[in-house]
């Protein structure tokens, strides 16, 4: 808790096709002492705080170089990636972690062929613990793991307007990595645990190797005319044993989001713009079938194997509301160029793999709810940009506490309320339009 500041600036030049931008970042955190949930007993390096006092730090950022030719760019970089179409979340990765470092492989604009237009990236990189790994026991690894990912969309020539793909990421302790083409780019591996060793099929050996993947499909589709957007995203975490198994067992370690945009014409040419979003990436409860005696304690990001889970630095590099969290969002805003007044309603349903894996005892009361109800502003007076952000939060069952006056026949949870404030400067150097 406590105040948090974000400084970041740099530049940017071309040399041809050689292209450097330079953008660090400083962060500098209040850190104070809060209480904290149950969070050390989940299957992913997910901090609830960075240490016991306040700290900074000083990054690369939205940092690179690269080579950039027609359609393709080719560098390294520290960049945060955000793959998938959600507009709030995203199953793989977004902008809730600190960047890594990773070589990159990626479309600069739509690359036009006689079947429609593609997009892509191919990232090879590296994940780290945080410094506080020691804080978390369930982790014993200290061990970096080396990240192979892709992802892909294919707009089709006769659909306007539809966009269809698929990304896979591949995770490894690097002491458990060998040298071999498959090794270093997995995502070309098959998707099967089943294998023949020696002449006799073998599923358990896969998960020895210190490694796991994801796998996401998702679609959008908008339409110009009704100035509507419409888009979803369906994940799967484990392999599957086989192709029967996976084709009965679907939901099995499944995450999927789904959401909307509408824009409405109002006079003076400005627009209210309504939209949703849902994030579902608690555990099926087909897993108490499948692992009967099972603890609860799976999650989208997590990996019994992979301690680490999907991690960086001690940071879900996907949704950031933490694992196995769902959330659902509804926003409505007036819109005119970069500026924005509205609100916004969330309602986060928190840490299912906990709730689960502690349902029965007896501190527990009910389901840990936050209802949000945010006010959005975002301004430009000539060269500078304000974005501004309100909420009001009231948590129901904080902790998955019980009030003082709680008892068996009444059970009546601990409820909290907070404000929380988020204001982001920007200065642009040159003049934009107002």
């Amino acid at each position: 808790g406590g105040f948090q500041t974000y400084l970041s600036t740099g530049f940017y030049t071309s040399l041809g096709p050689l292209s450097i931008q330079i953008q660090p970042e400083l962060i500098f955190a209040e850190n104070r002492e809060y209480e904290t949930g149950l969070l050390k007993s989940t299957n992913v390096e997910y901090l609830e705080r960075f240490g016991s006092r306040s700290y900074s730090k000083l990054l690369p950022g939205q940092s690179s170089i690269r080579l950039n030719f027609g359609s393709f760019s080719l560098g390294a970089s520290t960049e945060n990636i955000w793959w998938g179409p959600g507009q709030f979340n995203s199953l793989l990765f977004s902008n809730n972690a600190f960047g890594f470092e990773h070589l990159t492989l990626n479309t600069r604009k739509p690359a036009k062929t006689f079947l429609g237009s593609f997009e892509g990236q191919i990232i090879v990189g590296k994940l780290e613990e945080s410094e506080f790994v020691e804080d978390n026991p369930t982790i014993p690894v200290n061990d970096w793991r080396y990240l192979n990912g892709f992802t892909f969309s294919y707009q089709p020539k006769w659909i306007p307007g539809l966009y269809v793909g698929a990304s896979r990421v591949f995770q490894q302790y690097n002491s458990f990595r060998g040298d071999s083409f498959s090794d270093y780019f997995p995502i070309f591996n098959g998707f099967q645990k089943e294998r023949l060793i020696e002449g006799q099929v073998d599923s358990g050996l896969f998960d020895q190797e210190g490694r796991s993947q994801q796998v996401t499909f998702f679609a959008r589709f908008f339409n110009i005319k009704a100035k509507t957007e419409l888009y979803f995203e369906y994940g799967r975490r484990d392999h599957a044993v086989n192709w029967r198994e996976a084709v009965l067992n679907p939901e099995h370690a499944r995450a999927y989001l789904v959401g909307f945009t509408k824009l409405v014409p109002i006079p003076n040419g400005d627009h209210i713009q309504i939209r949703g979003e849902v994030l579902q990436q608690q555990e099926s409860i087909n897993i108490i079938v499948r692992y009967p005696g099972t603890s609860g304690s799976l999650n989208w990001s997590g990996h019994g194997i992979v301690r680490h889970g999907f991690s960086n630095l001690g940071q879900m590099l996907g949704p950031g509301i933490g694992p196995s969290s769902n959330i659902q969002t509804l926003e409505a805003a007036w819109i005119r160029d970069v500026k924005k007044l509205g609100i916004r309603f969330d309602r986060l349903n928190r840490h299912q793999d906990m709730y689960v894996m502690f349902s029965g005892s007896s501190f527990l009361t009910d389901k840990w709810v936050d209802f949000s109800l945010s006010l959005l502003g975002d301004w430009q007076w000539n060269n500078l940009l304000m974005r501004s952000q309100m909420n009001f939060i009231n948590s129901n069952n904080y902790l998955w506490q019980a009030s003082s006056n709680n008892s068996s026949d009444f059970p009546d949870g601990n409820n909290m309320f907070s404000i929380q404030g988020q204001l982001s400067l920007i200065y642009f150097l040159n003049k934009t339009k107002n």
